[in-house]
């Protein structure tokens, strides 16, 4: 299962939202809308094919805008003469192998987890990153890979009710998994991503002895707590749900949804960055592709500039691959940042070497307890 799906089609959710809402105008929501999937969109799920002088990037779907965008799209095509278009029809693993089997591919560049990018790369079906054209200055250090270059980031973190803990709040991960000093039930994410580092800090392992993860002590661990969880949520507006609710008194969720809760409740739900996992967005090119390895390179490049990542911040609360990025945000407004100074340093790092060899088995075992 794709985690990063479930995050990208629940920003696309809140953007939505925030134009129901008035908080954003028809014509931002068109441009936000289109920086997210880094593209002129065609149609919600609608499989876009490659003309010559143009791009395909495939990404989640979602809520559809008929406008390029200018965050990513009319830039690219003003600076090199081609043209971006949008299959939302979802790059998971089965369809990006199925796009080079074919000898025929029709995509070019995809949004994918990093791990399962590095995965298809050494099996000779995704291009290697060419750092001559994209800029590794402009990434974080240890967020470019051979086949794959950060594009944004989000966070597991989290999220408690001030109402009841407000005087004595949660300080680490060990204080998710501590019913008795914070009575109340729990929510988790289902698809597994993240929840391992949870259970093994809950555990007592520090962060810097994480990796490798011990899969089988995580999954004793979750045996042991699952009574406390009141639901494994499969998205972000379910996890935001069981907060305002109040059938979680705590929740791990992402990021995003931490900062509408607070400022949705006036901070009776509030978060904190300590023992957070951090997870990266990234890009990777198709091999073969038709649109030609070197302008999808260019688009990659194009994606990194700080203006049009702080666009994506503002609305769409994702922390920037470009640390140049973080000067550019309101002071008042950098603790939402993942990947601000201070709240970086207080978390770990997803590590994709270590997902990218073992996500799918640890998946099954952990799907099988929160199902039984």
């Amino acid at each position: 299962m794709n985690h990063t799906k479930h995050f990208v089609e629940d920003q696309l959710e809140i953007l939505t939202e925030n134009a129901r809402k008035g908080k954003i105008s028809r014509r931002t929501f068109a441009q936000l809308g289109a920086a997210l999937l880094g593209t002129t969109v065609l149609a919600r799920g609608t499989p876009a094919l490659a003309d010559d002088g143009q791009l395909v990037f495939v990404s989640w779907g979602g809520d559809a805008v008929d406008a390029y965008d200018e965050a990513y799209g009319r830039p690219f095509e003003a600076e090199n003469g081609i043209r971006v278009r949008q299959d939302g029809s979802g790059p998971t693993e089965g369809a990006i192998k199925a796009q080079f089997e074919s000898g025929n591919p029709t995509w070019d560049i995809v949004d994918a987890d990093a791990f399962s990018a590095e995965a298809l790369g050494k099996q000779g079906m995704i291009e290697p990153i060419d750092y001559d054209v994209v800029d590794k200055s402009k990434m974080r250090d240890g967020f470019g890979w051979e086949y794959s270059a950060s594009s944004y980031f989000f966070s597991y973190i989290i999220a408690y009710d001030a109402t009841k803990f407000g005087d004595t709040p949660p300080t680490s991960m060990a204080d998710f998994f501590d019913v008795e000093t914070f009575p109340g039930k729990r929510a988790m994410y289902k698809w597994g991503a993240g929840m391992w580092e949870a259970l093994l800090m809950g555990d007592g392992v520090a962060q810097e002895y994480l990796y490798p993860l011990d899969i089988e002590r995580a999954h004793n661990k979750l045996k042991d707590f699952k009574k406390h969880v009141i639901s494994f949520w499969g998205n972000g507006a379910e996890s935001q749900t069981l907060m305002l609710d109040g059938e979680a008194s705590m929740a791990l969720i992402w990021s995003t949804r931490a900062r509408l809760l607070e400022q949705d409740t006036d901070g009776e739900v509030n978060f904190i960055w300590q023992d957070g996992i951090l997870s990266p967005g990234a890009m990777a090119v198709l091999k073969g592709n038709p649109g030609g390895a070197e302008a999808a390179m260019k688009f990659i490049a194009s994606a990194q500039e700080p203006e049009r990542q702080r666009v994506m911040f503002d609305m769409l609360y994702q922390g920037p691959a470009n640390p140049e990025t973080d000067d550019l945000i309101p002071e008042d407004e950098r603790r939402y940042n993942p990947v601000a100074a201070g709240n970086f340093e207080k978390q770990i790092p997803l590590d994709v070497a270590w997902y990218e060899e073992n996500y799918g088995a640890a998946l099954d075992a952990y799907l099988g307890i929160v199902s039984s």
